[in-house]
Parts: C-alpha cells; sequence; structure tokens
C-alpha cells in the first residue's frame, strides 16, 4: 500500500468513520425496543405489506424485505461503485497495492466458513449458512477505529478498507452463487435490455445520472422477478458508470453523492430491521447451540486466524509488505476487528434461513460474534504504545 493516501480515501473513512457509529446507535435502539416489552410492536412494523405496481411487474413484499432488497440494493451498487474506482486507480489498481489485502481477505473468508462447517457438519439443515462469518462490516469496524483517535494510522484504515472491498467482491460473488433462488426463464432474459441500455450509455460517454438510473431501476425489478437476489443488479448498474466523460466524472460525483445517504440512512434503517433480537429466555444454551456458535466462532477466532495468519505467511514467503508505517501488532487489531460481521453476516443469513428460529440463532451469533470482536480489536489497538502510534500517524502526515 502506497504511503501517500490521497484526500478522497481520508474523505470516505471519515464518512465510514461516522457511519458507523449511526449503524451502532440503530443497532441498539431495535435492540432495547425489543427486550423492553416492544417486540410485537417491531415484528408487526416490518411484517407491513407493502404493494406497487400491477400485472406481470406488481411487486408484493412486507416492509423488511423492501428494506433487504431494495434499499441494500443502493448499498450494493456503492459497493460496485467503489470495486470499480479502487480496481481502476485505486488502493487495487496494481498487484504491489492490493497483494496484502487478497490475502487476507482470501483467509479471512475461507478460515470462518470452515469453523462453521466442522462445528455444524452434524447439523446438515444449518450448513447453508456457512457464508454468514465470513463476511465484515466496514462502517462497523472503521465506526469503531474512530473512537482510538490518533492510535491508529490512516495506513491501517486504508488496509483495512481495501481488506473489506476484496471482502464484498467474495459476498456478491457468494449470493450469485450459492444464494439464487429459481430462476423464472421470462424474467431473467428481459434483464438484457436494460443491461445493453447501460453499456450503451457507457459506450457513448453519456455523463448524465438519469439515464443510468432509470435503467438500473429496471433492471432492479427484472432481477427481482428473475429469481437472482436484486442487490447484484446495483453492482452490475455501477460497473455501466463511467470514469470519466470528457470533463466529468459521473463515478466520482455519484459515489459522493450517495455515499451520506447509505452511511447515514440506508445502512442504520437496515440495522434498525434486522438487529431487534430478542434475549428473553436466552442463556448459555443458545450461545453454544451449534448454529450460534458456529457464527460466534467463525467470526471471532476465524477472522484473527484467516486474515493474520494470511498476512503472516504472505509476508514471511516475501508475497506482500506491510505498510512502513503499520506494526504486526496493529495488523493483529485489525483482523480481530474484521470479525465485526453485523450487517452484511445479517443479510447473508436472511438469504440462507427462512425459519424464525434459525435467524433469531443467526442474530445471536452474528451480535455476540461483532461484540466480541469490537471488544478484542479495540483492546489490542488500544495496548499499542502511543509512541508507536503517534510516530506512524506523524510519518503517515509528513508523506
Amino acid at each position: 500500500m502506497p504511503r501517500v493516501i490521497a484526500p478522497m480515501l481520508r474523505e470516505f473513512i471519515n464518512k465510514e468513520s461516522a457511519g458507523g457509529l449511526a449503524l451502532i446507535g440503530a443497532a441498539a435502539v431495535a435492540m432495547l425496543w425489543v427486550n423492553l416489552g416492544g417486540a410485537e410492536t417491531y415484528r408487526a412494523l416490518f411484517a407491513t405489506p407493502i404493494s406497487v405496481g400491477g400485472g406481470l411487474l406488481a411487486i408484493d413484499k412486507p416492509l423488511l424485505l423492501w428494506i433487504n432488497d431494495g434499499l441494500m440494493a443502493l448499498f450494493f451498487f456503492l459497493v460496485g461503485l467503489e470495486v470499480k474506482r479502487e480496481v481502476a486507480d485505486g488502493q487495487l489498481s496494481t498487484w504491489k497495492q492490493a497483494a496484502l489485502p487478497v490475502y487476507a481477505a482470501i483467509g479471512g473468508m475461507v478460515v470462518p466458513a470452515l469453523i462453521f462447517a466442522g462445528i455444524n457438519w452434524d447439523r446438515p439443515e444449518n450448513l447453508n449458512g456457512w457464508a454468514i462469518p465470513a463476511a465484515t462490516d466496514i462502517a462497523f469496524a472503521l465506526g469503531l477505529l474512530a473512537l482510538l483517535g490518533d492510535r491508529v494510522p490512516i495506513a491501517l484504515k486504508a488496509l483495512l478498507l481495501a481488506v473489506a472491498i476484496i471482502d464484498d467482491i467474495g459476498a456478491i460473488a457468494i449470493i450469485a452463487l450459492f444464494y439464487t433462488a429459481e430462476l423464472n426463464t421470462a424474467a431473467l432474459p428481459l434483464a438484457a435490455l436494460p443491461l445493453a441500455g447501460l453499456f450503451a450509455l457507457n459506450r457513448a460517454g453519456v455523463a448524465r445520472i438519469a439515464p443510468y438510473a432509470v435503467l438500473g431501476l429496471v433492471l432492479w425489478v427484472l432481477v427481482l422477478k428473475s429469481g437472482i437476489h436484486a442487490t447484484l443488479a446495483g453492482v452490475a448498474a455501477a460497473m455501466f458508470v463511467p470514469l470519466s466523460a470528457g470533463e466529468k466524472k459521473p463515478l466520482t460525483w455519484l459515489e459522493h453523492a450517495l455515499h451520506p445517504w447509505i452511511a447515514f440512512a440506508v445502512l442504520p434503517v437496515f440495522a434498525f430491521a434486522n438487529a431487534g433480537v430478542s434475549f428473553a429466555g436466552a442463556g448459555v444454551s443458545e450461545l453454544v447451540a451449534p448454529l450460534s456458535l458456529g457464527i460466534a466462532l467463525g467470526l471471532v477466532v476465524g477472522k484473527q486466524l484467516g486474515i493474520f495468519g494470511a498476512c503472516w505467511i504472505a509476508v514471511r514467503a516475501g508475497l506482500a509488505s506491510v505498510p512502513s508505517d503499520v506494526n504486526f501488532r496493529q495488523l493483529y487489531g485489525l483482523a480481530c476487528l474484521a470479525g465485526i460481521g453485523f450487517t452484511m453476516s445479517l443479510f447473508i443469513g436472511g438469504l440462507a434461513f427462512s425459519d424464525a428460529g434459525q435467524m433469531d440463532a443467526v442474530k445471536m451469533g452474528v451480535l455476540s460474534g461483532s461484540l466480541a470482536s469490537a471488544l478484542i480489536g479495540l483492546a489490542v489497538l488500544a495496548l499499542v504504545p502511543r509512541s508507536v502510534a503517534c510516530q506512524s500517524q506523524r510519518e503517515t502526515g509528513r508523506d
């Protein structure tokens, strides 16, 4: 990773950090509401049916699925924009820059999935959740890093961001390959039409956002009807937004315009709608049940072993290098914080299971695993001597 951190990256990290704090607040409100006597009203609210359109294009879903399939498509659209920019001209544009986060992300997805599968091997009804602990919530993790101030060098935040972006690419692939329902052979071919339109706009160098938005909305409806998860339409549409069109930079403008809405509205709403788990009657037996335990240990132990182990092996083998202002203790703290799965873990859990009991176990595992990862990661990074942390920060500032 480069010693010079672009101002745009600094701004992005600052927004992610603040958005992470909003995410924490929304999740806390949901849990308080459910556990202080409001469980029935909470469930009734998100079960409210909402119908839009008519005929073949009619969409009839409860409020919860409008949030998870609709609003989260905007989140994945932003992820697609970030991935395209980083690959084209950012932290992932050269192998030298991308090597360490690539190895880290692969280890951080494979090891948690293996731990989950090992714990649930004799529970075939749970195995569909193998990908739940493979996810990292970048907003949540960066929000907590912000609490440590100058103890955390900007290069470590940038590294965490790069790992999470590659992690998101993996999550997108997992959703497309393993969590797609039965395909609707009528709607799927029609989805090629808005894709062709987006391709034509890109090739023509159209800089106006409105045509991309209209075709992206049509694509979302058709993908939703096709049986492929609708959030993938957001990623696909993002790939056609041009980096530059003449003197204009549509992708950069759109990324900056969307980011506050995603960070302070979409993700907190998702957290509020999905984090409302009741702890009434919950005890040790619920926490150590295979489904919740597999998720929690996958996040806490799997992420640490996977990310830090992959980084250590890659560096020792000469396949990658650690940024000069980041030490291995800070790298280990990063691996711990990457165990905060939250948004993406809950999202994949909702795709993996429809049973209410299993989803309660998923939420229990995600929340306990994410909380433990957060506390361990903060403790590790807080124990880095201030002189070392400040020296890293000053060196980054000089560059």
